[in-house]
């Protein structure tokens, strides 16, 4: 599959040319992270840090906690590397500091080799310094402590002149005979949606900047090469999903809609009967992008959008039926945010804060105090209805309560997790005893 890139220089986001020569500015690298990642996971590059020559870690830190990020660029202490993996990257591309002493003891399921080869030879500190090892030499020697590599072939980096297929499928094969199902990502030259289509095939990915910023790559292009169809018309079924997971309904794609979705950063499909179809855009129940996603057999796509209004032409929040359970709630505490009925309790929740604020911790406290199953069910939902509100107040839902659950899975350095003093038994035991 295509990595898109991004390299990050004095906070601008640029694409060299060799590793030295700048040639292109592309601006905000936030607003290219959101782009970019429509298609999946992106690779992030600090070049200061790389080269010693500043950093951007703040820059770098966000984008990861924001959107699925591989990170790299002078990660050379074990400081660094859990701040990154704390922040949320769901991998680090280690390339000066790859060796037994640094990668032991760090995730290997979160950790990319970057060996950056010239001329046979792996370069470091920024392709600046030679090592004198040869690549299957360091694949051999970084296999049990890492989960994939980053292969950059410096010769052809920035210079799109299209990757070195032969040369690449050796780097392949060696590192199937390392490690075992360990991934190989290739940099450098990649020009054409032939070659990531090859590359995925022997189980192996793109990781690619210059070529899209130029437009010599088309990003939803180099997304579908590795996909096929046996349909006749060559469509891939599309499962549109809410923020959470939920399957909103069936759709279809191809090249041209995917194109158009990415692009756009909506909801668009082909329709069958009226071709090219933007979600909404008649009805106004718009969707905005998040991902396009993959099956594993590379025949069916999963649209994940943020979708406003029902889906379903019926009506319904999906082609399966109303919602349920928290898109239920939240949909119904929406509505009534803007016209609840005059009386109605969640409209005297949300026009006194005060109120709200008290229930919060007295339902937090009967949760607590359950002492069966149904007890702690139904506390449960009364607890969850009123964080919902609270959430609703604030512009935000479950599905940023599930992002950041699963940027917290990924954190390495814990908390204690005590209690506060002013939450322990006995400074709320008569509350505790009372609810008993």
């Amino acid at each position: 599959m295509i990595v898109p890139s991004i390299d990050i220089q004095e906070g601008r986001a640029v694409q060299l040319r060799g590793g030295a020569f700048p040639t292109l500015d592309l601006g905000d690298p936030l607003e290219l992270a959101a782009r970019l990642s429509r298609v999946g996971q992106i690779a992030v590059v600090d070049l200061d840090a790389a080269r010693g020559r500043g950093e951007n870690r703040a820059l770098v830190e966000r984008i990861a906690r924001t959107w699925p990020s591989r990170v790299g660029g002078g990660i050379r202490t074990k400081e660094a590397a859990l701040r990154y993996l704390d922040a949320g990257a769901r991998a680090l591309m280690i390339g000066t500091r790859a060796d037994a002493d640094f990668l032991e003891g760090l995730p290997k399921d979160r950790i990319i080799a970057a060996l950056d080869v010239r001329d046979g030879e792996i370069m470091v500190e920024g392709w600046s310094k030679g090592t004198g090892h040869g690549i299957e030499e360091r694949l051999g020697a970084l296999a049990p402590f890492v989960s994939g590599f980053l292969v950059t072939f410096i010769e052809r980096e920035g210079r799109l002149q299209g990757l070195d297929l032969a040369r690449a499928r050796a780097v392949v094969e060696a590192a199937a005979k390392a490690a075992p199902g360990c991934r190989v990502t290739f940099a450098g030259g990649a020009t054409l949606p032939a070659e990531i289509g090859e590359l995925d095939a022997i189980g192996a990915d793109v990781q690619a900047g210059t070529a899209i910023a130029m437009g010599q790559l088309d990003l939803a292009a180099a997304f579908a090469a590795p996909l096929g169809s046996d349909r006749p018309d060559g469509l891939w079924p599309t499962v549109v999903c809410d923020e959470g997971g939920r399957a909103l309904g069936l759709a279809w794609s191809d090249l041209e809609s995917l194109k158009a979705a990415v692009d756009s950063g909506r909801g668009v499909y082909k329709s069958r009967r009226r071709g090219l179809w933007e979600k909404g855009a008649e009805s106004g129940n718009t969707q905005e992008l998040i991902v396009i996603e993959t099956d594993c057999d590379r025949d069916a796509l999963r649209f994940t959008v943020r979708q406003k209004g029902p889906f379903c032409h019926n009506g319904t929040q999906g082609c399966f039926g109303p919602a349920t359970g928290f898109p239920k709630l939240e949909a119904t505490l929406a509505a009534r945010r803007i016209d609840a009925p005059k009386g109605s309790y969640t409209r005297k929740l949300f026009e006194d804060p005060e109120l709200l604020a008290a229930k919060l911790p007295e339902e937090a406290a009967e949760l607590a105090a359950a002492s069966s199953r149904e007890e702690a069910v139904s506390e449960a939902a009364d607890l969850i209805y009123f964080a919902l509100a609270k959430l609703s107040l604030k512009g935000a839902g479950m599905a940023d309560v599930e992002a950041e659950l699963d940027r917290r899975s990924l954190k390495l350095t814990r908390r204690g997790g005590a209690a506060k003093p002013q939450w322990t038994r006995d400074e709320w035991g008569a509350t505790w005893n009372g609810l008993h």
